[in-house]
């Protein structure tokens, strides 16, 4: 568990699921995924993460609201499941409902994913990617510190080809 001034971030539970599924059917959260999630695929989506809690000591941990308790997305780190030129890795990611953006909440929870990747997990790096269209994402990456690597940007892996989402930015930070 990790805690911030507003935010836990914890292990999912199962009254997490539902706000979490409103959060992956809401066009603007989703628009730079391939597509919004079913509640099916959300509640395989969090089992996911479970069990990589489970391998690894960390995930995309369960985003909670210390004043309400309301799950507000994700923000945690995740080994990808695909090979890269960079890889293996591991990444830093967030998905947050629409509603709690520009409160700062992304960039608090990070920096404290962050410290723990580095002081607990004792990481040497964390990397960090979207689609260069996705600039409320990359703003949050550059307030973290994390440096662009301009010779790392990449087709994902599991984008279709030609897919408007296919090309990636890949940001670093290195601890030292």
């Amino acid at each position: 568990m990790i805690e911030t001034e507003r935010l836990l971030l914890r292990e999912w539970r199962e009254e997490d699921i539902p706000y979490f599924a409103a959060i992956n059917q809401d066009p603007r959260v989703m628009e730079f995924l391939l597509k919004p999630l079913t509640d099916v695929e959300t509640k395989a989506l969090v089992e996911r993460f479970r069990r990589h809690h489970e391998e690894h000591g960390f995930c995309l941990f369960a985003c909670i609201l210390k004043e309400n308790s309301e799950c507000i997305g994700f923000l945690g780190l995740n080994v990808p499941p695909f090979t890269a030129s960079f890889t293996p890795c591991v990444e830093i990611a967030w998905r947050l409902a629409s509603k709690a953006w520009g409160k700062g909440y992304a960039t608090e929870g990070a920096k404290a994913v962050l410290e723990s990747a580095f002081n607990t997990w004792n990481l040497k790096e964390v990397v960090a990617f979207t689609v260069p269209m996705n600039k409320r994402s990359i703003r949050v990456m550059e307030k973290l510190g994390m440096k662009r690597d301009l010779s790392g940007d990449f087709d994902h892996p599991l984008v279709p080809p030609a897919h408007r989402l296919l090309r990636h930015v890949l940001y670093r930070k290195q601890n030292f």
